[in-house]
């Protein structure tokens, strides 16, 4: 009896294992340790197959079937890091809502990754539909990647053709922030963040900029510093050097404001007296420091629930919306802005 011929992996466009394997001059063993990720591979060689598989568009069989037949066992969920206590909180309400709905969790940190899209591809194998984070750590190639081969929102991001967003209100709340410390008398106010770095910090100093020109004031460029706590200490130091001149910060995030604040505490500065510190999230943390931080509230948990809930849906058979969900915010007025 003849030996049976192994049955190739084809994607839609009629890339298979064997094209991969051809392309990349390699043998179909080799192209399928690789998308496995788990044997030792060359580098170069690793490389060629990763190429070969951009090129052609290959999708390995395992996940255009799991999207044929709708298991509804797993989501995935892309994000930079576990850092801070943001992506915790989101992170816990997208896992709770899946548990909810039966689901399982796959996390993916891109900041961790060498090779983002080849941890994606392999993502798509073992999952029905898959979220991420709107980031400048997560290139929009990868979000286009996963939404020719899955079910993709996009959180505190943008939707696009093909891909769902859900996000939090960022602009009108900058803006009322920011004119919160305008009124205060506030006439050198740094916006300290960067605005390329996402959709949701790039609203937020559109709404600080928007504030400025309610009041026929000219902006500051923003200091582009990224969200962490080091990045807010770091530029904490450069304050105190006279790097800059500020007699008011609007943080991106409480991650930020909290640290800066601590700094320019311990170096002697008086908050608000000398400069006052406003910041965004509402962290736990941001009640019990003293002066208490004056920030904007946003939904994190229950954002992260509502892109785990709409996966479900789209996975479900539910037709796209069109349109970016949106939560609201709040903003939350404490001390740290000059407020007694």
């Amino acid at each position: 009896m003849a030996k049976q011929q192994a049955s190739p992996e084809v994607k839609a466009s009629g890339a298979t294992i064997y094209s991969v394997a051809e392309r990349a001059g390699v043998s179909i063993a080799t192209v399928s340790r690789v998308l496995k990720g788990g044997a030792v591979v060359a580098e170069t060689t690793r490389q060629k197959v990763l190429t070969a598989v951009d090129e052609l568009g290959y999708v390995p069989l395992g996940a255009a079937r799991s999207l044929a037949v709708r298991h509804h066992e797993a989501h995935g969920l892309v994000l930079p890091e576990l850092a801070g206590p943001y992506y915790a909180e989101l992170l816990m309400g997208f896992e709770a809502r899946a548990a909810e709905l039966a689901q399982s969790v796959v996390l993916v940190l891109a900041g961790s990754r060498t090779d983002l899209p080849a941890a994606v591809r392999q993502l798509a194998t073992r999952v029905d539909a898959i979220a991420v984070l709107g980031s400048s750590a997560i290139p929009d190639s990868v979000v286009r990647l996963l939404r020719d081969m899955k079910p993709v929102v996009v959180i505190a991001g943008e939707a696009g053709v093909g891909v769902e967003a859900v996000a939090a209100e960022n602009l009108e709340s900058a803006r009322e922030l920011a004119g919160h410390v305008l009124d205060h008398g506030r006439r050198r106010v740094l916006f300290v963040g960067d605005p390329d770095s996402g959709p949701d910090h790039r609203d937020r100093h559109a709404g600080f900029v928007a504030a400025h020109r309610d009041r026929g004031l000219e902006p500051a460029d923003p200091v582009r510093v990224a969200p962490s706590e080091a990045d807010g200490t770091a530029f904490a130091r450069r304050l105190l050097r006279g790097e800059h001149e500020a007699d008011a910060l609007m943080c991106a995030n409480d991650e930020l404001a909290l640290s800066i604040m601590t700094t320019l505490q311990d170096a002697g500065r008086d908050v608000p007296g000398d400069l006052a510190v406003v910041g965004w999230d509402d962290v736990m943390t941001a009640r019990y420091v003293r002066p208490g931080l004056t920030t904007v509230r946003q939904p994190v948990q229950e954002l992260g629930a509502l892109a785990a809930n709409r996966l479900h849906e789209l996975v479900s058979g539910e037709p796209p919306l069109g349109h970016a969900q949106t939560l609201p915010t709040q903003l939350v007025v404490r001390s740290s802005c000059g407020c007694t």
